[in-house]
Formats: structure tokens, C-alpha cells, sequence
């Protein structure tokens, strides 16, 4: 199964189940891979977290039911899974503008969310800089915090993790620490068990075998692996996102790769990241189709 048609399969197992509890972990065994890296994969190519799309598809069928039934404003919200009148009206009124009871009036205006489609457009060459590489195991030294694989939590919380490691000097205690002064990581693990609700996720840095471990942290072997390294330039954050979206909808749908979903690692220079000529890189273990 190609990797477009996995995502769309698991967006289809989404649609078929809007009325009820939708699990994540059935959705992502459509797709092929772990609820983490699914949730993951869908945010990059889609543009919206899943919890949000699932949210906008849901308001935009109660509201389509509520102006062309005459089924009662309870009776939709407990379709669409809201547990209380209350809930379903703050919803509604934010994803709408109107409440469910001004829905029922002719001329209301609703908004509405389509169903996404996932396809491969090509629309001119883009140019990816990336290497191929057999990478030996090597050792890192890290400082890890668990985040939330849920309602994209983890977009705010890794951020503030690095704003974080700047301040209280734990970037600044790996650079003195590590071997290889050229890149400061951040480090996603998602090998996850079924149904975790968290994962890791390390700032860390190449160390030697026998380097000691400040309290705090921890030293962590990472594994031999084929890895495909691209390479980023640009300021960020926004070079990097338009580069993973880039990865997710060009190279792997069209490569004779795909990820491993072990782990992924995001490879920082010392430098001015606001600088449109920043470099970084991002690392992913792969293995042949």
C-alpha cells in the first residue's frame, strides 16, 4: 500500500465514523503506522491538527441536519458526540456564528468544512536537497520531556521546551558537552505503544561513549539506521514546516523510501535563526518500499 492511499484510507475510516467515539488507534492501522506518527503525518499534510478536523466536519454536519430536519438541537449534539445542550451550543456558536436554535431559521448562514481529499498535484518542480545515508549507531546526551500526543498540544509545548533549554542553560551544557559542536538536535521518539497519549521528545547533542552524564540528563545510544537527511535553509520556524509538508506530500509518496516512525530528528546549526540564510537539517530513518 502506497503511502497516499494509507492517509486516505484512514481519512475515509474518519468519515464513516463522525457519529461515533472515533479511535485513533483503528484510524492509523488504516494508514499503516502508530496513532502518533499518524496524527503527525496528517497535521503536516492537511494543514489542521485531525482533533480539529474531526471537530469541523462533525459542527458541519449538525449544522447541515438542524436547517434540513426538523430533529431537535439535543438529539444532534448527542449524535455528534457533545454530552450536554451547553457544549454543543459553544461549539457550534464559535465554528458557525449562530447558535443550533438560529440554524433552524430560514436564511441562516452556516459555514462549512469539507471532507479532505488526499492526492498527489503536481504543480512544477520543486527542488529537495537530501542524501541517503548509512549511518553507524552514536551516542547522544539528552534532556528529555513528555508531551501530549493529543488535541496538537505538542505544538506548544515542544516550542516552549527549547525557549526553556535556552534559559536555564541546557543548550548551553550540551555544546560544552558534545563532540561535534555543528548541530544541537531535537529528537522525536514515536515508537509508541498502542493507545499512549504521550511521547518523548529530547534536546540533545552527539557525545563520546564514556562522556559524563549531567544530572538531568540522559545518555542514549541511537541506533544504526538508513537515514534520508535533508537539508533546510531559511528562518524559522516556518522553513522547516514548509519543508516537512514538502517531505510528507512530495518525496515519500514518490520514493522508493518510507519511514521507519521510530524516530525523527531535527538537526539545529549555531546561528541566527531568523536569518533567511539559517541551515538546518532534518533526519529520518527509512527503509526500501
Amino acid at each position: 500500500m502506497d503511502w497516499i492511499t494509507g492517509i486516505q484510507n484512514a481519512i475515509n475510516y474518519i468519515e464513516e465514523h463522525l457519529t461515533e467515539d472515533i479511535d485513533y488507534n483503528e484510524a492509523a492501522k488504516e494508514a499503516a503506522c502508530s496513532s502518533f506518527y499518524f496524527q503527525r503525518i496528517f497535521g503536516v499534510l492537511c494543514g489542521i491538527s485531525l482533533g480539529d478536523y474531526i471537530r469541523s466536519r462533525r459542527l458541519t454536519l449538525a449544522g447541515n441536519e438542524l436547517r434540513t430536519s426538523d430533529d431537535k438541537v439535543i438529539d444532534v449534539a448527542m449524535k455528534y458526540g457533545y454530552d450536554s445542550p451547553e457544549s454543543f451550543t459553544r461549539a457550534f456558536s464559535r465554528f458557525h456564528g449562530i447558535t443550533p436554535s438560529e440554524a433552524k431559521k430560514d436564511g441562516s448562514k452556516l459555514n462549512s468544512f469539507s471532507r479532505i481529499s488526499v492526492k498527489i498535484t503536481l504543480s512544477g518542480g520543486n527542488i529537495m536537497n537530501y542524501k541517503i545515508i548509512e549511518k553507524k549507531a552514536f551516542d547522544i546526551i539528552e534532556k528529555v520531556e513528555t508531551h501530549s500526543v493529543e488535541n496538537d498540544a505538542n505544538a506548544k509545548s515542544i516550542p516552549d521546551f527549547w525557549t526553556r533549554a535556552h534559559l536555564d542553560g541546557t543548550v548551553k551544557k550540551l555544546l560544552d558537552i558534545t563532540t561535534d559542536k555543528t548541530y544541537i538536535f531535537g529528537v522525536c521518539y514515536g515508537n509508541l505503544p498502542e493507545n499512549a497519549k504521550t511521547f518523548d521528545y529530547s534536546i540533545a547533542a552527539a557525545c563520546s561513549k564514556d562522556a559524563a552524564i549531567p544530572e538531568g540528563f540522559r545518555k542514549r545510544t541511537i541506533p544504526a539506521r538508513t537515514w534520508a537527511m535533508f537539508e533546510c535553509n531559511g528562518a524559522m520556524p516556518y522553513a522547516i514546516q514548509e519543508l516537512w509538508h514538502k517531505i510528507v506530500s512530495e518525496f515519500f509518496p514518490t520514493s522508493s523510501y518510507q519511514p521507519t516512525c521510530e524516530m525523527d530528528i531535527e538537526a539545529y546549526s549555531e546561528g541566527d535563526m531568523s536569518d533567511e540564510n539559517y541551515h538546518s537539517e532534518i533526519w529520518i530513518p527509512v527503509v526500501k518500499k
